[in-house]
C-alpha cells in the first residue's frame, strides 16, 4: 500500500470536518429541545469527529513490511554408538555327528 502525501491527508480531513458540520448543521437544536438537543448534538459531534481524527491517524502511516524469516542451517553432529555392555549372542543351527555315519542339528548358542 503506498504511503499518502500531505495533500491527500489534507484533503481527507477537509471532507471530514465538511461532512461533520453538514451533520450538525442539518438539525440545530431549538429551545424546545432542551437539553437533550445538546447532548445529542454533542455526542454525535463527537462521534464524528472521533471518526475522522481516528482515519486520519490510523492512514497517516505505512503499515511496516513484514519480517523475513531466514533459515540457517546447522552442521551436522556426529552421536558416538553406546558402548556395549557384553557380548552379543545368537543361536545358530549346527551339524552334530553322532558318529561316523549319522549327525543330526542341533541349535548352538553362540557369542560374539
Amino acid at each position: 500500500m503506498p504511503a499518502l502525501s500531505l495533500s491527500v491527508l489534507a484533503r481527507k480531513g477537509i471532507c471530514a470536518a465538511l461532512l461533520g458540520a453538514a451533520v450538525l448543521s442539518a438539525a440545530p437544536a431549538s429551545a424546545r429541545d432542551g437539553r437533550n438537543g445538546a447532548l445529542i448534538g454533542g455526542a454525535a459531534a463527537g462521534v464524528i469527529g472521533g471518526l475522522a481524527v481516528g482515519a486520519l491517524l490510523n492512514n497517516g502511516a505505512p503499515p511496516p513490511p513484514p519480517a523475513r524469516r531466514v533459515y540457517v542451517e546447522e552442521e551436522p553432529v556426529y552421536v558416538a554408538p553406546p558402548p556395549r555392555r557384553g557380548p552379543i549372542c545368537h543361536y545358530e543351527r549346527r551339524k552334530v555327528w553322532l558318529d561316523e555315519v549319522e549327525f543330526t542339528y542341533r541349535r548352538v548358542e553362540v557369542c560374539e
